[in-house]
């Protein structure tokens, strides 16, 4: 049987020593109290719910001289006699509280039991919705046998209820369990709601939750979009045990086999939960590789996180959500006119000179992507109507783009050519096969047509050749004459 443990409101005045019964007013007769005890719960969190169990019956009581009289309710006796480090019970069935005895460890130990032993309470109450313009409510128990009372409630947090008869009331703290999820920007090692990353790089997330003391049925809810590929491995909680199922380990993942629409699921156990006694938060730490089906730009890729808590995870915290955006940048390649060239062919670096190449693999003609770890790349990329697409660029990166052959009849680029995600390079404008603004805009130049020797150099042999022939002619023509 699963052992509750919310760690819940304690009705509990210090235990004097046995008084005489004494014939004062608050004395109730013939050893029994009227039920005309109250617990009023200020401040109540609307819509969780709140449950009143009499431990001890108030048998007689005098406030005057601060003196009370207890015994144990029937469905108690048996357990609160085992309870020897909280409470000593006499002969006749009265009980006293032992000074110094931890009071919220009794709480605790109490409530286990009203779950395990399927003890009732004396009432139950759903808070109800605040009044406009209020965040709480107020909830009310009446006509309550006077006694020692445990007040549960599904916030599952440690409340404190001054005990005064024959009304009680109680400050609710309000002190819900709660997440903070984010992801881990690269470039600076810096945590926050959103960060930037190339196609087929490893991101980081990390989700806080704010544990309370009466920690129930903590599970956290993760939904991941379909631009981002969890790595179950990578998932882990920080300085607890990971085991393989309910039966190990301070919590369990599930990543599989999943109906309710989630990536995956962290599931702590009771066994852990019990041992929060103090604020404390736990840090879920977990990896996804940004894919090919990432949203470029826009709206980006979600990763989401709920806490779902309290008695069988009835009750949730808002989801908390990161964003991760990749970008694509349209490459133009022209003429001196910005008439656009077919035929020029590209690599991808990280650095001006020298670096890394950078894996791209085709989409379709003249649309490429970053590569993602173990997918065959292209050796290089070509324009198709003057002009590439290439997706999946980290907005905090620069990148170079070398030109590795050039256009028929065009010089090639002398060097790389910067690339940096900004507004102006993402969207090109080309118009009638000419570029209008935007994108990466790459210009061949090409010299005119140089003469050609070989046509000339022969007109000029005829003509000299005939020059000569004449001129042989003429001078024997007028040697002869003499």
């Amino acid at each position: 049987m699963r052992k509750p443990n919310k760690l819940v409101a304690l009705i509990f005045a210090i235990l004097a020593s046995i008084a005489m019964l004494l014939p004062t007013s608050a004395y109730a007769a013939n050893g029994t109290n009227n039920d005309n005890g109250s617990i009023t719960i200020k401040n109540a969190e609307p819509g969780h719910t709140y449950n009143a169990y009499q431990v001890l019956v108030l048998e007689s009581y005098n406030t005057d001289k601060g003196v009370y009289s207890y015994k144990a309710n029937t469905d108690w006796a048996g357990w609160l006699k085992t309870q020897t480090q909280y409470v000593s019970v006499d002969a006749q069935g009265y009980v006293t509280w032992k000074e110094s005895a931890d009071a919220a460890a009794f709480a605790k130990a109490a409530l286990a039991h009203a779950k395990d032993a399927k003890i009732a309470a004396k009432a139950t109450q759903k808070a109800p919705d605040a009044a406009e313009g209020q965040r709480y409510s107020t909830v009310t128990f009446q006509n309550l046998n006077l006694g020692y009372y445990l007040v549960d409630t599904t916030v599952g947090t440690l409340c404190s209820l001054n005990t005064t008869n024959p009304d009680a009331v109680m400050e609710e703290k309000n002190d819900l369990p709660g997440i903070n999820k984010e992801v881990k920007e690269d470039s600076t090692d810096s945590w926050g709601d959103e960060n930037t990353a190339e196609i087929g790089q490893t991101v980081e997330f990390q989700t806080t939750i704010s544990a309370k003391p009466g920690a129930e049925s903590y599970v956290l809810h993760d939904v991941m979009s379909a631009g981002l590929t969890l790595d179950p491995d990578s998932i882990e909680a920080a300085g607890l045990t990971k085991g393989q199922n309910a039966q190990s380990g301070d919590y369990h993942v599930i990543a599989t086999g999943l109906t309710d629409g989630c990536t995956f699921e962290v599931v702590f156990h009771q066994s852990y939960l019990d041992t929060i006694t103090s604020d404390t938060n736990i840090v879920v730490t977990y990896d996804a590789v940004v894919n090919e089906n990432a949203v470029i730009a826009g709206d980006g890729n979600s990763n989401k996180t709920q806490l779902k808590f309290g008695e069988d995870s009835d009750y949730e915290t808002t989801w908390d959500e990161t964003k991760t955006y990749t970008y694509k940048v349209d490459v133009v390649k022209t003429d001196g006119s910005n008439k656009v060239l077919d035929g020029a062919e590209f690599k991808l670096y990280d650095a001006k000179t020298d670096g890394n190449e950078i894996p791209l693999v085709k989409v379709s003609d003249g649309v490429y992507r970053f590569a993602k770890d173990g997918e065959p790349a292209v050796g290089t990329i070509t324009t198709v109507n003057g002009q590439l697409e290439i997706k999946g660029f980290d907005a905090n990166t620069t990148y170079w783009l070398e030109e590795t052959k050039a256009p028929e009849g065009y010089n090639k680029l002398a060097g790389r050519v910067e690339i940096a995600v900004k507004e102006a390079n993402i969207d090109a404008t080309v118009n009638g096969g000419i570029w209008q603004s935007g994108g990466v805009h790459i210009v061949n130049n090409t010299g005119s047509e140089l003469p050609s020797t070989g046509g000339i150099g022969t007109a000029i042999f005829y003509a000299l050749g005939g020059a000569l022939v004449l001129g042989a002619i003429v001078f024997l023509s007028r040697k002869r004459a003499k």
